[in-house]
């Protein structure tokens, strides 16, 4: 049994009064004495504070940087703008999601990948793997990172010394040495991730947190935001037996590629894309109060399963219950009357469009 990780902030979030749980193999915060609903609505009304340090960052340079992440991902690394982020997923052979990514052009030759938590031990060694026939360094860095959410975020980072507001949605910028920054975020506000060096990280947090906009968030909200956003949850929504069209991913991958492109997982991507995919990511919305939570069976009126949730709780932004998960084409319609089995009782649910909460990026 591998022992839990810590935070390089634990001790403040200890501080704040959070209540602790394992996630990814880390000891995280999952609530604070707030509570989860107040947490959530703070982030959509003002700023919330995440600490996300569990998320590794690999640096990626060499001269063969962009040619070494178009064949690890499907994407165009080497038409990517310096300062630019995107979206991108790492592929099996047979196009299952090993994780999904977020990769920045930070100058000719450089890149920074963003990882999740529970994945970053696989997606290093299928990183180096891949590394090994390109002229290119893969470095994991030791970074504490935070994200800033909501409509006062960039206020506040300005109070806070951090001036952003030249950056827009999915682009990037290294601010100070050894500090990267971007503007994206996984609650469907406006916001910021900043990776910080740890021994910097406690002072800069105590200034955001010194402004009565900011406050501290933790895992449990962070979940019910990306929900009502309609964003994905790796292990959950996205998995190695689930490829980018059942997911609903493929804005991600431009077309050249999926026709064209040479990345791992290509050629079972596009036999996918030939035959069409066999289920589809859904939203969906329960009857009444009560929520419908991951692994609960979906059947038509008739009593045919259809497919399966995959994430769910309640939307406090909404004021309803709402979910995630996959069905067959054929119940895939906006409107489709479902239902779900939990623990015995038959919950009526609607196919829903995503996302529950309007996206409120900073477009430009």
């Amino acid at each position: 049994m591998m022992s839990e990780k810590h935070l390089p902030l634990e001790a403040m979030h200890e501080e704040a009064g959070a209540r602790f749980g394992a996630f990814a193999g880390w000891r995280m915060p999952l609530t604070y004495p707030a509570g989860v609903m107040k947490e959530h609505i703070h982030t959509r009304e003002k700023a919330g504070l995440f600490d996300i340090s569990h998320m590794q960052l690999f640096a990626v340079d060499g001269p063969g940087a962009a040619a070494f992440l178009a064949r690890a991902c499907p994407l165009d690394a080497a038409a990517l703008g310096e300062g630019k982020s995107k979206y991108t997923v790492l592929l099996t052979d047979a196009a299952g999601i090993i994780d999904d990514l977020i990769v920045t052009r930070l100058g000719p030759d450089r890149f920074m990948v963003v990882a999740n938590a529970g994945n970053a031990a696989k997606d290093e060694a299928h990183f180096r793997k891949i590394a090994e026939d390109f002229d290119v360094r893969f470095t994991p860095l030791k970074r504490v990172l935070l994200a800033l959410q909501g409509p006062d975020a960039e206020s506040v980072l300005l109070g806070a010394g951090l001036d952003l507001s030249d950056l827009t949605f999915m682009t990037a910028v290294e601010p100070r040495e050894n500090w990267f920054a971007s503007r994206s975020g996984y609650t469907g506000e406006d916001g910021f991730e900043i990776a910080l060096p740890p021994d910097e990280a406690r002072t800069f947090a105590e200034k955001i947190l010194a402004d009565e906009r900011a406050m501290w968030i933790g895992l449990a909200a962070r979940d019910s935001l990306r929900l009502e956003a309609g964003l994905c949850l790796h292990g959950q929504d996205l998995d190695e037996i689930t490829d980018p069209a059942s997911a609903a991913i493929l804005w991600a991958i431009p077309k050249p590629l999926r026709e064209q492109g040479r990345f791992i997982g290509a050629d079972a991507l596009r036999r996918i894309l030939a035959e069409g995919p066999r289920e589809t990511r859904i939203g969906l919305k329960p009857e009444g109060r009560q929520p419908v939570r991951a692994g609960a069976v979906l059947m038509t009126e008739d009593g045919r399963t259809v497919g399966r949730v995959t994430s769910g709780g309640f939307g406090p932004s909404v004021n309803h219950p709402i979910a995630m998960g996959y069905v067959a084409e054929d119940a895939s319609a906006v409107g489709t009357p479902l239902f779900a089995e939990v623990r015995g009782n038959r919950i009526p649910m609607n196919v829903h469009p995503l996302p529950f909460s309007p996206h409120r990026y900073r477009r430009g």
